[in-house]
């Protein structure tokens, strides 16, 4: 499954440089990645995000300009960012892509590591191998918003087949634990942090080629919500929107409240992070 959606082999991704041990900065190693404070939450109509207070350095939100000679290239419209109420719930249609590409009815069955925080029994490394080599299904919904299919996100068939790409790599990670540096050493690890987790999603497109840590993710990319894909980070987290839907490591704004890498409904505001996304999208 890796080769299909781009991802290093483990023994590439060993090969990767190895980033800051947290998915924040060595400043931050005292603080818990995850943010404490849940609030009720999620509608599917984008709203502007409260910019960022605690950093003297410049950040844009929605598009507009913010520095002189600095300005957001993503125009039309947004992919919502934010909702007042935690709805995950689809009854529509659902395909899956296949290895030769077509598209055919999606017929459920169980995937391992879709529902559970983390496969039972074993070492670290065979759970991770486990979840890896589980074969998720690369799952496809009409029209233009992720959807929510027994644990795993669905791409829009009409959204680019980068970001299709960036949701079924964070497919792949759903189900492992979060492990505070995982996914900084090598794209492949038993679990993953916050940055971590980003970091992998947006390697299944092609997106980077190194994992980036939380304030590496501040100055990456371009400044503002983007078209399909939004990264909210600080020196502390980091998680993303893609089509509508949060992958985050942080329960917060979950009801869920689980651990680790999962798709989670879209918080009511992202206050006190900056607000970046790949150029493009």
């Amino acid at each position: 499954m890796a080769a299909a959606i781009g991802l290093s082999t483990p023994a590439a991704a060993g090969a990767s440089t190895a980033k800051k041990a947290s998915g924040g900065t060595a400043a931050s190693l005292a603080t818990t990645p995850e943010g404490a404070t849940a609030a009720e939450g999620a509608t599917t109509t984008a709203t502007t995000t409260t910019p960022p207070v605690e950093s003297p350095s410049p950040s844009t939100m929605g598009g507009t300009t913010t520095a002189p000679g600095t300005t957001t290239t993503s125009t039309g419209p947004h992919a919502p960012v934010t909702a007042r109420h935690p709805k995950l719930f689809y009854k529509g249609p659902v395909f899956e892509k296949t290895a030769s590409g077509q598209i055919v009815p999606y017929a459920p069955a169980p995937v391992a590591g879709a529902s559970s925080s983390s496969p039972t029994g074993g070492s670290a490394a065979s759970a991770a191998a486990e979840v890896l080599g589980a074969g998720k299904p690369d799952l496809l919904v009409p029209g233009s918003t992720a959807r929510y299919v027994d644990g795993l996100a669905a791409a829009p068939m009409s959204a680019p087949e980068a970001v299709q790409k960036i949701i079924w790599a964070g497919n792949q990670i759903v189900g492992l634990p979060y492990i505070w540096g995982g996914g900084h050493a090598s794209f492949v690890s038993p679990g993953y942090d916050c940055s971590g987790t980003v970091s992998f999603a947006l390697h299944g497109a092609s997106l980077i080629s190194t994992p980036m840590d939380s304030s590496e993710f501040m100055h990456w990319g371009e400044d503002g919500d983007g078209r399909w894909v939004t990264v909210f980070t600080n020196p502390e987290h980091a998680y993303m929107t893609v089509a509508g839907l949060r992958l985050d490591t942080s329960p917060v704004d979950d009801p869920s409240n689980r651990q680790g890498p999962r798709w989670r409904p879209l918080r009511p505001g992202n206050p006190g992070f900056w607000v970046r996304h790949p150029a493009g999208f």
